[in-house]
């Protein structure tokens, strides 16, 4: 007959002695708001509260009271030509960006995934989309300007003067080169994610049931890729839209676009109580940023739907 013994539950405590009461979480009232709190504080300081002066002082006369005398002259010729420069300058500039960005992103995706190429671009890019300004501006006089380094050496040692039709790098077709430039980055920093999506296994499937590679981009990888695609456009439209340094820094006189415009009304000593005015144009771009924004944000949630 086998002895059987029996071991005490190690878990069990000793007898005479009372377990521990588990511990209980304290939980403050609204907890899991608190840490959104610096977020909306920063949303209510820096968009609510300077949209919100933008809309009363778009309504709001000289002498203080309600009129639509600014909205109204949002009609007058130079604003709506400033408006439609504007619009001409940000889908010149995302439309190019974006295509452009787009094949860099693709080649980025192409090649190996952790390999110094892809750093290296990817570093670069989220550093050149953030150079703009004074400082962007002053690097493209230096470089092309009407005494820039590449600028004298065609016309000394090549004999082309880039030069010979017009000072245009002051003017609107400077900014689409200007603009540009950091428009080619931001895309790819927006668009790569949806590039990385795109799963191996699915061309591996369409060349299994005898598909073409146009076909796999026509009929799969394109269908994905359009709305992401079309949405980091309206992105790129919306941020040269609202882009002011750059251009402020780069045309001296005149005000081609909007933001100069603005600028125009709110500092100029000629003509004086235009500042609800500027605040009507703002108010302007406003609407137009948003619809733009809101669209962006359709698109990307059908492309989260796809590529999720």
């Amino acid at each position: 007959m086998a002895l059987v013994t029996h071991h005490p539950d190690p878990v069990a405590p000793a007898p005479g002695v009372r377990p521990l009461p588990a511990r209980r979480r304290i939980r403050l009232p609204g907890g899991a708001l608190l840490g959104v709190v610096p977020f909306f504080a920063y949303v209510v300081v820096f968009l609510a509260i300077p949209t919100l002066v933008v809309a009363i002082g778009a309504f709001t006369g000289d002498s203080g009271g309600f009129t639509l005398d600014n909205v109204a002259r949002l009609g007058d010729s130079y604003i709506l030509t400033a408006f439609g420069r504007s619009i001409l300058l940000s889908a010149v500039t995302a439309l190019v960006g974006a295509v452009l960005g787009a094949l860099l992103g693709y080649a980025l995706v192409t090649a190996k995934p952790d390999g110094l190429l892809r750093r290296v671009v990817t570093a670069a890019s989220g550093v050149l989309a953030q150079f703009g300004g004074v400082t962007l501006a002053f690097a493209f006089i230096a470089t092309i300007g009407l005494s820039g380094f590449v600028t004298e050496f065609l016309r000394d040692r090549v004999g082309v003067d880039i030069y010979a039709s017009g000072v245009w790098l002051f003017e609107l077709p400077g900014l689409l080169l200007v603009y540009t430039y950091f428009q080619i980055p931001l895309m790819v920093i927006v668009f790569l994610p949806a590039l990385d999506g795109i799963r191996p296994q699915w061309r591996e499937a369409a060349a299994s049931l005898g598909g073409s590679t146009w076909q796999y981009w026509r009929m799969v990888a394109m269908p994905l890729l359009a709305p992401p695609f079309l949405g980091a456009t309206l992105l790129l439209f919306a941020n040269s839209f609202s882009a002011y340094a750059t251009a402020a820094a780069l045309v001296s006189q005149g005000s081609p676009i909007v933001p100069l415009q603005i600028r125009g009304a709110l500092t100029s000593e000629v003509v004086l109580g235009q500042q609800n005015l500027g605040k009507a144009m703002a108010l302007g771009m406003i609407v137009v940023v948003a619809i733009v924004m809101w669209l962006y944000a359709l698109l990307q949630k059908r492309s989260a739907k796809w590529l999720g």
